[in-house]
């Protein structure tokens, strides 16, 4: 019987078989964050459990190339992979995207439940709408420029949207921006147009909270524009306060796209909720009157990147102090005792220096005030005034005198 491999050697084992990640996407190590995502997506949407029922070789390819893509599309985790391979990734760390269409009730009920305690869950976006756009199967209604359109699309479904714009209005800049007031949870969508007709999928942003409302926009304005993932922070945030606030930023990465062509672009909402469907706004927007707005936002994202890279070197020294106070806090502790210890010696060494034996102090007290009884009845006897019957019989001077007066008559 072959001798059983101890947790570690299995996970030595398993970590000597992986592949590396480029290479199961298919591209070069100096590949865009665009070219790392196209190439993910049309392999998930190849391998996809729904796809290949059944298939257990396309299940672990599909769970290769989710893996594989979770370390390249994180700036971090492909940097530290390009520099000490997979043991700079902690593999339990890894965030999987969920196909909620793929999930079975009591999956997506867990999955709901998670969420709303707060648990972040990545959800991708359904592979039947996927390969349904790819196949130029979907219904495109247009939408006008600065007009909205107000609907509710059914979970894990997508409404798609047209959009033309002039040359004028592609040298302006265009915004895309879609809101619910009920907070529904929801993505929106940007594809390409393939040569086939078809739509594939190019950026997609999840909605966020913000006040009372849940918002995700997308921003071509001709200067790079930034989005604020902030689901790793959500995830560091349970286990170090501290580390969440230093990594606040780190999800603050460029979009891929800085501005569209003239021409006609494809957007879509897709309903991201676990068990109801989502109602949303829609609108499209010329950059042109919001001339000011564009530059804040341009200022603005710049201080951010300044506050990124400040955040590096303050978190060292934060880290610093931070021990040291710890260090001065259990010295100060351990000082405490020791003062105390010290000072209850010295009280009993002043106690000592006496000939006098130890006094009972509940002995003598019981003897100085007696018991309560005795007290009691020695004021009562105090308190008690003489009678007639006890007081001493006084003859007085006339019964004498009467007495006598009859005497001298007989």
């Amino acid at each position: 019987m072959p001798a059983q491999r101890s947790k570690s050697e299995r996970s030595d084992a398993g970590k000597q078989l992986r592949r590396d990640p480029y290479e199961v996407l298919g591209v070069s190590r100096n590949c865009t964050d665009q070219e790392i995502k196209s190439a993910y997506r049309k392999m998930a949407l190849k391998y996809h459990p729904d796809k290949n029922a059944n298939d257990p070789v396309a299940a672990d390819i599909f769970k290769e190339v989710t893996f594989s893509y979770n370390i390249l599309s994180d700036p971090d985790k492909r940097r530290q992979y390009d520099t000490a391979g997979f043991e700079a990734v902690e593999s339990e760390s890894q965030e999987l995207e969920l196909d909620l269409s793929s999930l079975g009730a009591v999956n997506t009920m867990f999955a709901a439940l998670f969420s709303k305690l707060g648990v972040p869950i990545k959800t991708t976006v359904s592979a039947t709408v996927l390969e349904e756009a790819l196949n130029g199967m979907v219904t495109v209604r247009p939408l006008l420029l600065d007009q909205h359109i107000t609907r509710k699309v059914e979970k894990q479904c997508a409404h798609f949207y047209s959009v033309t714009i002039t040359e004028e209005e592609a040298r302006a800049g265009f915004v895309c921006r879609v809101q619910s007031s009920d907070k529904s949870k929801f993505k929106l969508l940007y594809f390409d147009r393939e040569g086939t007709g078809g739509l594939s999928l190019a950026l997609q942003e999840d909605c966020t909270k913000t006040g009372k409302v849940t918002s995700a926009g997308m921003y071509f304005l001709g200067f790079p524009v930034y989005r604020l993932d902030q689901t790793a922070t959500s995830m560091a945030a349970a286990k170090d306060p501290d580390a969440a606030f230093f990594k606040k930023l780190d999800g603050f990465q460029p979009c891929e796209i800085t501005e569209l062509k003239a021409g006609t672009h494809v957007f879509a909402v897709y309903g991201d909720n676990f068990f109801k469907s989502a109602s949303y706004m829609i609108e499209a927007l010329c950059a042109a009157p919001f001339t000011e707005e564009k530059e804040n936002l341009r200022a603005v994202e710049a201080e951010i990147l300044s506050k990124r890279a400040e955040l590096s070197k303050f978190e060292s020294e934060y880290r610093e102090v931070l021990a040291q106070f710890t260090e001065m806090t259990s010295r100060y502790a351990q000082e405490m005792q020791a003062i105390d210890e010290l000072l209850k010696q010295r009280n009993e060494i002043h106690a000592s220096y006496t000939t006098a034996p130890p006094m009972k102090r509940s002995a003598s007290k019981n003897r100085s005030r007696g018991s309560p009884k005795e007290t009691k009845e020695e004021g009562q006897v105090r308190d008690k005034k003489p009678t007639m019957r006890d007081r001493p019989k006084k003859k007085k001077w006339f019964n004498i005198h009467l007495k006598a007066d009859k005497r001298n008559k007989c």
